[in-house]
This record gives structure tokens, sequence and C-alpha cells, in this order.
């Protein structure tokens, strides 16, 4: 067959529609096509349907959730269709031939409806573009992790390119759910426990993926991580107060900072208000207030939650009207309530029309904006642009999805992401003739992976599909990285088998070896499938399995342990805290993880990794965060103590840093004012590293409760030997605001504390300081930084 373009827009004998014409705004072709709507294709452009690309580059075909009933294209199509839900995300297909079946489908699309307007794609892309083949990065916890909102950004570019390339417009990535309880199988999806670590490094993955020309899409507004023990989708009970100065600001960064054009809501209810039909929420503060004009997209099957799991809805229909009037204005993954239901509603007048317009002119102002509304739109993707498209055998393995670029920059993440949270002075390791490796995580290719990353998500469907990427095993990174070892394997356990039978072979290995790698954490998954991942929560913070088990046992060998853990939450290690020879953390960090690991162990890589979650010293004291109230600590009115084995920001190195001569330019500032100093981090050791200077903020005396400490801003060095650097900071007084009583955002004069650390428990310098004046009211528009200039 030949592949001809039909770019389908209808034309007067003398001029073009004034919705294609270019010179206008993306707005007013927006309001121009819908005046030449009928309410079916109205209704069409706000919904999606979920498909997979076929692999032998033929057109999609409906994917068939079990939630859901079966789809009928021929009926939809002609009045259009607005998203297509994950066409490389369903099943493993070839990338070249997964873009040549949703070019044949784009062109189905805009040929069926009178307008030729075509859908918009949309995919998964939380660690990497979640389609086969295609690259693997580290987690979000990783990158918060690293500390280096610029390096995620360039990950978001690359990752926004390769979409782009085969016909996507959307991603929707990135999460920035702040972490409240680390039982939450979906911590490894979130960047940390701080929203401020949340929103820098959020803000840099918006603006590299939309820099790509993708969509990117801030989830889950608002309040998904605080549910109630960890358990997913399950009641939020928070304060407004903890609402506003914890959960918000980050999606506050992204949509003021980043311009972010697309906001999934979240699955669950906040006192009683799901986020779905929470009109306050999506309309009155995050359009209104926030100034955010891009579009709401309900996250999957949310909107039939109305009625099925949180029971504020009777029907369907009321469900539609519900989501439609609060703000949202797609429903995802497939037509549902938007369907007849809203349809008949919008009829009868029970859903005004003017709910269905306002949706409408978001979602075609966006279409617009991508150029899918103009004359001259193809869709031929990138990818395939050139190419003769008759022989689709021919296009097989052409499109190339994890090319060096990717994987160079996914080595660079996890590199940076790698946590050194103890040791002895074993390592880095010199060059041991004998190693053991053991435990479940040893010789486990999909280690490295979260569970949003492809052969996880979708591949573990398909086992008789190959993973598509390399993925070496610890073993083999090892291998690798000390080729003159020798290197004996034992798993010892399962990840959550609770088998002891490999306990004696382990135990021989490590005793006949001169140092022993422990490899323990998670294995990723869905639904109960995984010890982390969407769905898998736990119940304490204990290691899976028998995984703690095993690891006492190794501790009593004689043998120096050094423990890795490949995981996607923290967990509580017991006695390896103060008996461990060293324990190296990395949060699935990706394809490159392994590697990057090794190169720790090694010394090939200087450990520059900081915690963006606190590691427990006791399993079972969840709820718990660095960033909490007096009352949260550790008291002498209750038998549980939270005090953390290592706290938010701790990380080693092979090297020293000397932090000195903090000068204060300013004691007093007036509370719409700002704080100047400086201080000098000096690298005291004999080799290269990387010091992360976090600034945390005490407020001692306020008319609300307080956290102990915030941080409130960060600064990554690197320092060679013997090298100093003079690091000058400004403090905007903006950063001491809170909410009060009132429910209103204020500065509020008296002495507060900046502290420079190390970590949150790693004070080095802290300069007391006050705010002078009046108490001083805040909007959406305070500053949000502290300035660095180490230049």
């Amino acid at each position: 067959m030949t592949d001809t373009v039909n770019t389908a827009a209808p034309e007067s004998p003398s001029t073009t529609p004034v919705w294609q014409d270019t010179a206008l705004t993306a707005a007013a072709r927006a309001d121009a096509l819908i005046a030449e709507m009928t309410l079916p294709e109205k209704i069409a452009q706000l919904f999606g349907v979920w498909v997979g690309a076929g692999d032998d580059g033929g057109e999609v075909a409906p994917f068939q959730h079990e939630m859901e009933e079966a789809v009928d294209l021929d009926a939809l199509l002609p009045h259009g269709l607005g998203q297509l839900t994950r066409p490389f995300g369903t099943a493993p297909v070839d990338p070249a031939l997964g873009a040549l079946s949703l070019m044949r489908t784009q062109r189905r699309i805009a040929d069926a409806n009178r307008f030729g307007i075509p859908a918009l794609a949309h995919e998964e892309c939380l660690a990497g573009f979640a389609a086969w083949r295609a690259t693997a990065y580290p987690v979000p916890l990783s990158w918060g992790a690293a500390w280096n909102p610029e390096l995620v950004r360039e990950m978001a570019e690359a990752i926004g390119r390769d979409m782009r390339a085969v016909g996507v417009h959307q991603g929707l990535a990135p999460v920035l759910d702040v972490v409240r309880d680390a039982r939450w199988g979906r911590v490894e999806e979130t960047i940390g426990e701080d929203p401020y670590l949340v929103g820098t490094v959020a803000t840099a993955y918006v603006r590299g993926l939309q820099s790509a020309g993708i969509v990117a899409t801030l989830k889950h507004f608002a309040g998904y991580s605080a549910s109630r023990a960890g358990r997913n989708i399950a009641p939020v009970a928070m304060g407004t107060r903890e609402r506003a100065d914890v959960i918000l600001p980050p999606f506050e960064m992204a949509v003021r900072e980043g311009g972010v054009r697309s906001v999934m809501h979240a699955y669950t209810d906040t006192d009683g208000v799901p986020s779905a039909a929470d009109h306050e929420l999506l309309t009155g503060l995050l359009r209104d207030t926030w100034g955010f004009e891009g579009t709401v997209v309900a996250d999957y099957f949310g909107i039939a939650f109305l009625k099925t799991l949180h029971g504020v809805c009777g029907t369907w229909a009321e469900a539609a009207g519900a989501a439609l009037a609060a703000g949202v204005d797609v429903e995802l993954p497939t037509v549902k309530t938007f369907g007849r239901p809203l349809a008949e509603a919008v009829a009868d007048g029970r859903v005004p029309e003017r709910l269905i317009d306002r949706a409408l002119h978001r979602v075609l102002t966006q279409k617009a904006e991508l150029g899918l509304l103009d004359p001259d739109w193809t869709p031929v993707p990138a990818a395939l642009a050139g190419r003769d498209l008759s022989d689709p055998r021919a296009l097989r393995g052409t499109v190339e999805l994890d090319p060096a670029g990717n994987r160079a920059l996914a080595r660079a993440l996890a590199e940076q992401a790698v946590v050194l949270l103890r040791n002895d002075g074993t390592l880095p390791l010199a060059r041991p003739a004998r190693i053991a490796l053991i435990g479940p995580n040893a010789d486990e290719a999909r280690a490295v992976l979260g569970c949003y990353a492809f052969p996880v998500h979708v591949g573990g469907q398909h086992p008789d599909m190959p993973l598509g990427l390399h993925l070496p095993t610890l073993r083999e990174a090892l291998a690798a990285e000390f080729p003159d070892s020798g290197i004996t394997l034992a798993r010892g356990t399962g990840i959550d088998d609770g088998s002891t039978d490999g306990f004696a072979a382990a135990l021989a290995a490590a005793r006949g070896a001169d140092v022993a790698v422990l490899a323990l954490g998670d294995r990723a998954g869905l639904f109960g499938r995984g010890t982390s991942g969407e769905g898998c929560d736990a119940e304490s913070l204990e290691l899976p399995g028998a995984q703690q088990q095993l690891l006492d046992a190794l501790l009593d060998s004689g043998t120096p342990v050094v423990v890795v853990l490949l995981a996607g939450r923290p967990y509580a290690l017991g006695r390896a805290v103060t008996e461990a020879a060293a324990i190296v953390q990395a949060f699935f960090p990706g394809e490159e993880g392994t590697t990057a690991v090794a190169g720790v162990l090694s010394g090939r890589t200087e450990p520059s990794g900081r915690l963006p979650v606190s590691v427990p010293r006791r399993p079972g004291v969840q709820p718990s965060s660095y960033l909490s109230a007096r009352l949260a600590q550790a008291t002498d009115v209750s038998s549980t103590d939270p005090t953390p084995a290592y706290g938010f920001g701790h990380g080693l190195g092979y090297t020293a840093f000397d932090w000195s001569d903090l000068v204060v330019m300013n004691e007093q500032a007036d509370t719409a004012g700002e704080f100047h100093l400086a201080l000098t981090v000096r690298n005291s050791g004999a080799r290269p590293g990387t010091e992360i200077v976090q600034l945390y903020l005490h407020d001692p005396v306020a008319s609300v409760v307080q956290p102990v400490q915030r941080l409130i801003g960060y600064h990554r060095i690197e320092l060679a030997p013997g090298q100093a650097r003079r690091i000058p900071v400004t403090v905007p007084a903006d950063l001491a605001s809170f909410t009060g009583r009132d429910g209103r955002r204020t500065v509020e004069p008296g002495a507060l504390e900046l502290r420079f650390a190390a970590s949150s428990t790693d004070v080095r310098l802290t300069a007391r300081v006050e705010l002078t004046g009046p108490v001083r009211p805040l909007d959406h528009t305070r500053r949000l930084h502290a300035s660095f200039d180490a230049g």
C-alpha cells in the first residue's frame, strides 16, 4: 500500500477557515472552531480512547481494559476524537512500526471528521518514554537524590525529543506528590519529602519536556500522597495549612515558573471532597489564583470513580457534570461518562452546554498551539519523514529510542543519585581478590527499574518478548568493574518469599571472601505484584521477606558487609546502621544503575547523592518526615521514637569539606526585605568532590505551629582538592512566609535561624537574624527562591 497525506481541512473556495488561520491567536482559532461544531462534535474532543499501536504498522486497535466496555471507533470517529491513550505504552511494538501505526490512525481520525482534526496522543514518561526499547532512566526519587535540577531538565528534554519524533504530544509526568508516609507504594514515583526540593526538580523536568514540544502533565493534584496509613487511593485527612504549605507549593512553582500546560487531578478525596469534583481546587486556586491556562485531565477512570468509589454521584451523567463543573476538561483513559451520559445530560438541561464549551476552548487552544489545527498539518512524524512507507517490514528497527546520548544522560543521573549512607573506610574497595555477591538483587536485571518502566509496567504481561534494553545486573557490573577479582554469587533469599533455604550458601560465600556485597531492596510491580509501585503499599518499613534476617546473619559472618539497596522506598536497616562496613542506597537507578553503583564501590565515581527522604531507624514509626513540628520529634511523653537513622539530605563522599567564615551583612530585615550572607566551602580532602549546600529555615516562635526546620534553598558545588569557594547568598523575607490562622499566607516579624547544613541532621553554620516591621500578607506572586552566587 502507498501512504499519502491528507491534510483534510475543509476550505471555502476563496478563504482558509478562521480556525486554521495561523496569524490569529490559538484562543481565537479555538473559538472560531467551536462556533462551527455540533454538540456531539464538541463532546468528542473531550475524551480519549485507549489504543495499542499495531506491530505490523497497521492502524491502532482499541485496548479493552477490564474496567471499561469495548469502544466502537467506527461509530465515534465521524464526530472526531480528543485523545489517543498510550499507543506505544500498551503493548510491545517496534518504535518505527508504532510510529507508522499512529500516523495511519491519525490520518483515519482526521479524514473521518468534517474539520480534519487529529487526536492528541499521550504517553507515560515518568522515568523515560514508556515504550518498548526506549531508555529507562532513574525513577523520580533518584532525581531528588541527585539534587541537580539542570541534569533532570536535560533528561526530560531528551525524553520529549524521543516522544515527539514518533508522533506523541503529551506526557503524563512529572509526579509532584510530596512524600508524607514512606509506606505508600508510589514513593518511588515521587521526588522526595520536601516541597521545595520537589518543586525545583519537577519544574526543571517540565521545562525540559516542554522545550521538546511535549505537553507536561503535573500529577496528582492534590494530596494523593497524604492518604491515611500510606494506602493507595485512601482518604486524605489533612488540614488546610498542611495542604497549603506542604502539598501545593510544588504545583504552584511548576505552574508559575515552568509554564506547565496540563494538570491531572488526584484520585483521592480530602476531608470528603474528591479532587475530581473540587471546584475550589481545580478552578478557584489553579486557574483563578495561579493563572493556569492549560487543560485539566482526569486520572484514569477518575471521573467514573466519583460514582463507584467516592459515592458523591449517583449516575455517570452526574459524575460527568460534577467533573466538568469543577474544572476537569478531558476524560481519560477512554470514553465513559463523557460519552452518551454527558450528551444526554446536556440535551435535557442537567449539564449546561457552556461547561462543554469552556472545556472545549481549552482543549482546542492546546491543539492549535501544538499545530494540530494548522492547514499544513501532517500525520507523518519526524522519525518517518522522507522515508518510503510502503513496506512496513523495511522500517523495523530503524527508529532508535535508546541512543548513546540517552544512555550517557541516564548514567550521569544514576551516578549523581547514588547515596553513600555509611562508610567505615571499606569503600572505595581496593581491588579485593574475592568478592561474595549475595542477595535477591545481585543478579536480577529488572532490579534497577521502577513500576512505570516499560519492561515492568507493560513487559511483564508479555513474558515472551525480550526486554528491549540492555540491563546489566549488579553481578555483570561488578565483574566489569573488578576484572581481577573472583566473584562468588549466592542469592540467599528472594525479595519477599521469606525463604531462608539459601542462607547457608550465602554465609559460606561471605566467609570465603574479602568483602561481601549484599544486594537487597525491592521488586517493582503494580497492585500487589511487587514490593514497590502503584498499589504495592507496605505495612511497615522492614525490609521485605527474610532480607533483614539475611543481613543480620551476614553481619555475624566476620566478613565486612557492604549493603547495596536497589529499592523504591527507604527501609529501616536494623543493625546495619552501626555494624555494616558501608551502605549504598540507589533508588531504582535505571538502565545504567548497576554500572553507577559499581563505580561508587570502586571509587571510579565520587559519591554525591543526598537523601530526598529520611531513612527510618525503626520500621514501625510511620508516618514520619523531617518536615515536622516539635511534637512529631522524639519526646519524653511517647514510647515511640521517630528519629531517623539517616536524615533528609544526608549523604557521604570520599573527600571532606570544611565550612567557614559565615558573614551576615544585615542581621535585620524588613518583612518585605531580604538577608544577605556569605560563607566559604573548602574541599579539605585528597579527592575531587561535590558538596550540596543546604539552607534550612527555623522559625522558633510563630502564630501557628511550624516545622522545626524546612529547606528553603540548596546549591551544588564541585571542588578540586584544596579548592575553596566563597558563596554569597540572598534570602528574601518571603521564604519565611506560611499560612496563618485566617488561611492567608503571611510573613511575621521575629527571630529566625538560617541554617547552612550538609543535611537536615548536620548543620554546619547558623545565622541568627530578625525580621522587623508589620505582619505582611503575601499572595501567589511571592518570591520562591534564595539565590546562591558562587561564580
